[in-house]
């Protein structure tokens, strides 16, 4: 579990195809939602969709708030604000959250449509394009917005299908766009935070380097997490493999002849992050 550096490679066809139609159809859209983790939100943006957006108005949801630190979450609305780009942050399972998502990009997609009729053009129903890399809630937040089943929900990377519209409310519209990754992360970081929240594919890094990355930094940023949930003394935090032992002994990860099995202990490390039960945590923080 020793730190490597890497560039993750993962641009599989179906994602060069997506940016494709995304440049296509921006031009039919007014703005652009993109949706990021809330326990990641800069290493969840795609910076190919910044590069393909040119002026588009942009509205950012943090999704996933209820995992995330609510402390960090309120930073990071300030932070894109601060740059000028509304941002909500998101509990798809929270009514009132999803009012007030489709209430800021109502006002968003009226103000487009003022500046229409200003111009003597009959309005139409506001038009955005909702984007996200996978996994990110995308389909689960649509069919809550739209109050039925429309878009197609999947555990893996790239369930999405082909664009859709999708109508909100009377005045309002949808386009839903398949989930798009970026072709690398030239960022170790970024890399190991989107692999940590289950972002990308556990395949593609060591489940114990995931893990080990995560013990790491909630050492760093949230010491008494450790602690509370797996009763670690303080000694044995210093070394990895001692953490991944106790762990792995206090969860009955073992093989037969009482061995700890490290992925197991790995997967059970990255299932308690992921699943909120080692409290809300936040992988990264505005700069």
């Amino acid at each position: 579990m020793e730190e490597c550096s890497m560039t993750i490679q993962w641009f599989p066809g179906h994602m060069a195809k997506a940016k494709r139609e995304v440049e296509e159809k921006l031009k039919l859209v007014d703005f652009v939602i993109e949706l990021v983790d809330a326990r990641a939100p800069l290493s969840s943006q795609n910076p190919l969709i910044h590069q393909v957006l040119n002026q588009k108005t942009k509205m950012m949801i943090l999704m996933k708030r209820d995992l995330a630190d609510p402390e960090m979450t309120e930073k990071w609305l300030q932070y894109f604000q601060s740059n000028e780009v509304a941002a909500v942050a998101l509990d798809v399972n929270n009514r009132k959250d999803l009012q007030k998502a489709v209430e800021m990009a109502k006002e968003i997609g009226n103000e487009k449509l003022e500046r229409m009729r200003r111009k003597g053009v009959r309005p139409r129903p506001a038009r955005a394009m909702i984007i996200g890399i996978p996994n990110v809630g995308k389909s689960t937040l649509i069919n809550r917005m739209a109050n039925k089943k429309i878009a197609k929900t999947g555990d893996r990377p790239g369930v999405t299908k082909q664009q859709q519209w999708i109508k909100i409310k009377k005045d309002f519209e949808l386009m839903d766009t398949p989930g798009i990754l970026w072709p690398k992360f030239e960022d170790q970081e970024v890399g190991y935070r989107l692999a940590a929240i289950g972002t990308i594919k556990d395949e593609i890094l060591a489940l114990d380097d995931i893990a080990a990355y995560v013990i790491h930094f909630l050492k760093e940023k949230y010491p008494n997490v450790l602690h509370e949930r797996y009763k670690l003394d303080e000694s044995s935090e210093e070394d990895m493999w001692e953490v991944f032992q106790q762990i792995g002994r206090q969860r009955g990860c073992l093989e037969s002849g009482g061995k700890v099995n490290m992925t197991k202990t790995a997967d059970v490390i990255l299932q308690d992050l992921r699943s909120g039960k080692l409290g809300r945590i936040t992988l990264e923080k505005p700069s």
